[in-house]
């Protein structure tokens, strides 16, 4: 929201949460100094409407009525618009505690700090004993890419963007238009889904992956946004959680950790390689990739030709 309307919805509330009686439009205009720029009388009108509108959109209770002297009034009642008091006892105040710790390296950080503190300010028990029950607890959600932030507005506020990406078998970016849904961390990294318009389908981009600025389009989403997006099973299968069958591959000695920790059987060789067995489901070609001169495919011979032909494409390129 621009600042100006902001000032002046401001503005708009607070006249009309201080008024002991209803107020004009032509009150209210003579009392806020941004309806006395509007200019004509028509844009006046149609300012205050879409202000009055959203006001009301944000939880303003405002009230019409009907004054002596043949005029609209409005008002907004503080009885009617007054919360009801926050009661929390000490276990969800250590749950919302333990919430707010979790956002330390994005904006999120600095709203969530504030929130408590709006929160023991109304009366919030400090929790302290619950707190120290679940101590050993220390949730976090690293955010290192810096393509976070304005992906996770472009989510809040549906707005698609551009950004450049490189796949696991390509040595290029290349530009990518996506309406962005939602975005999710597994194990460690952030994964945006979305749709992608030129491909016409729904798409699931690793955050590491994206390079360059995310820039904001104009325009509205093209696609439905389902009610739910599987971002992590789609990962997962992806990265072999929903395994069906299982590849032999020669791992270089130290090297490949995360390869494995996903083996169910690891041999030393004897010659600088140990050898793995690696349950696996779609994609695990991709993410062998990634190891480059330190995975060599034993079997299955499909799965060794598909990371041959994407290492052929990388050269390549």
């Amino acid at each position: 929201m621009a600042i100006a309307k902001a000032e002046r919805l401001m503005n708009l509330a607070l006249c009309l949460l201080g008024t002991r009686r209803p107020l004009s439009k032509r009150e209210l205009r003579g009392s806020i100094e941004a309806y006395l720029e509007a200019g004509s009388d028509d844009s006046f009108n149609r300012m205050f409407e879409r202000d009055k509108d959203d006001l009301r959109e944000l939880g303003l209770v405002i009230e019409t009525v009907e004054n002596l002297d043949g005029e609209t009034g409005y008002l907004a009642r503080r009885d009617s618009n007054r919360l009801p008091p926050i009661t929390l006892d000490a276990e969800e105040a250590a749950a919302l505690g333990l919430a707010a710790k979790v956002w330390q390296q994005a904006r999120l950080a600095g709203a969530a700090s504030g929130a408590l503190q709006k929160l023991r300010a109304a009366g919030m028990p400090e929790a302290e004993d619950a707190y120290e029950v679940h101590s050993a607890l220390e949730p976090r959600i690293p955010v290192h890419e810096a393509a976070f932030e304005p992906l996770m507005l472009a989510c809040r506020d549906r707005r698609p963007v551009t950004f450049d990406y490189r796949k696991a078998n390509s040595a290029r970016a290349e530009q990518r238009q996506v309406e962005p849904w939602t975005l999710e961390c597994w194990r460690g990294h952030w994964y945006l889904a979305g749709w992608d318009r030129e491909r016409g389908a729904e798409r699931v981009f690793r955050l590491s992956r994206i390079t360059g600025k995310v820039r904001s389009r104009a325009g509205a989403f093209s696609a439905e946004v389902p009610d739910v997006v599987t971002v992590r099973e789609t990962v997962e299968s992806w990265a072999g959680e929903t395994a069906t069958r299982t590849a032999r591959i020669r791992l270089r000695a130290g090297a490949g950790y995360p390869l494995r920790s996903r083996a169910t059987a690891v041999r030393d060789r004897g010659d600088g390689w140990d050898e793995l067995e690696i349950p696996y489901g779609h994609g695990l070609d991709a993410w062998l990739v990634e190891f480059g001169p330190d995975v060599v495919v034993e079997e299955p011979a499909d799965l060794r030709a598909d990371v041959v032909d994407r290492l052929r494409a990388v050269a390549k390129d």
